[in-house]
């Protein structure tokens, strides 16, 4: 099958279309013919300083992908073939990702393919969605009616941060960096729009709260922006951020304020191993394929690559400020 191999941790040109075995299913294991991997910035924090596992070189990166179960091993109930199927696992260094005609992964952590949409759009979706629901539902505790302040909005996971916090009922504020991308997250449904390259974010965000401050705020930006995010939120309010903290953050604020600070990745089940976990995050797809079947949820593709486009996609991703996701395409 072909398969683009990261070679080396480096450039986007370590990533290098090769032939490569077709790997077999084991017991509780489908065969995947994929379809579409989505691009995810992962992928190319990985292509640059190197995978979890460097004694396993070289590697097939990518995390999310979407196709159609082609085998099973003796002991799957839960897929059968022909199935579509849409997924986060693997492309960590270990397990082989989904940059690859062909992928397998235990059933236990698949889900069904939302049937309204594309294979691209699915292959877009799960790990923002994963990242998203547990930042605002498990680490952020969203409830109806609560005011949460989502940073950069049109980005892989602010789009669909947005639709998820619309859909417990929450009130939605949202950053954007250019005027464009106001009438894309206004579509969303989000409430009130601030362009943080015209104005103060955390005084609009107080305004907008009549002083008090917002109940969660969502960091999806990180560095200094995780900081001055403290005065926007609410006293005993919580602020989630998918980002290490600088170790030169000023804890200050967040203290006097007794903000509840959450760190999330969705990553962590896979990285230990933790099966019930990887469960858990199928479930979250599960629900999500629901709601988009529904025509209440929307994952936005901005740009669709060819699979031996991997580098032009990744160097895309590294320009910033995107609007939605990036999507690699196998051929039929």
């Amino acid at each position: 099958m072909k398969a683009v191999l990261m070679t080396g941790a480096g450039n986007p040109e370590v990533l290098q279309l090769q032939e490569v075995p077709k790997p077999f299913p084991q017991a509780t294991e489908i065969l995947v013919k994929l379809k579409a991997a989505g691009v995810n910035p992962i992928d190319t924090k990985l292509r640059k300083r190197g995978t979890f596992y460097p004694d396993k070189m070289p590697a097939i990166i990518g995390c999310d992908g979407a196709g159609v179960v082609e085998a099973i091993g003796a002991g799957v109930t839960k897929f059968r073939v022909g199935d579509e199927v849409y997924f986060c696992n693997g492309g960590l260094g270990f397990h082989q990702g989904n940059y690859a005609e062909y992928t397998t992964i235990d059933e236990k952590f698949a889900a069904q393919k939302p049937a309204s949409i594309s294979f691209a759009e699915a292959a877009a979706a799960p790990l923002v969605l994963i990242t998203a629901w547990e930042a605002l539902y498990d680490r952020g505790r969203l409830a109806p009616g609560d005011k949460v302040l989502i940073h950069a909005g049109a980005g892989g996971v602010g789009h669909v941060a947005i639709q998820l916090a619309k859909l417990k009922g929450a009130i939605v504020v949202t950053t954007v960096r250019s005027p464009d991308k106001i009438s894309f997250v206004g579509e969303l449904g989000t409430d009130k729009v601030i362009n943080s390259q015209e104005s103060d974010f955390v005084q609009a965000a107080l305004n907008w709260t009549n002083g008090e401050g917002v109940d969660l705020l969502f960091d999806t930006i990180g560095g200094e922006i995780f900081s001055q995010s403290f005065p926007a939120v609410r006293v005993y309010g919580d602020i989630v951020t998918i980002l290490e903290p600088d170790v030169n953050t000023s804890w200050k604020v967040a203290r006097n304020r007794n903000l509840r600070i959450s760190l999330e990745l969705m990553l962590t089940p896979m990285l230990q191993g933790i099966v019930e976990a990887q469960q858990y995050q199928a479930e979250i797809l599960k629900q999500c394929a629901s709601w988009m079947d529904k025509g209440e949820l929307k994952i936005h593709v901005s740009h669709e690559f060819p699979l031996q486009d991997a580098a032009k996609a990744h160097q895309l991703l590294e320009n910033g400020s995107m609007t939605g996701k990036i999507v690699l395409l196998m051929e039929s």
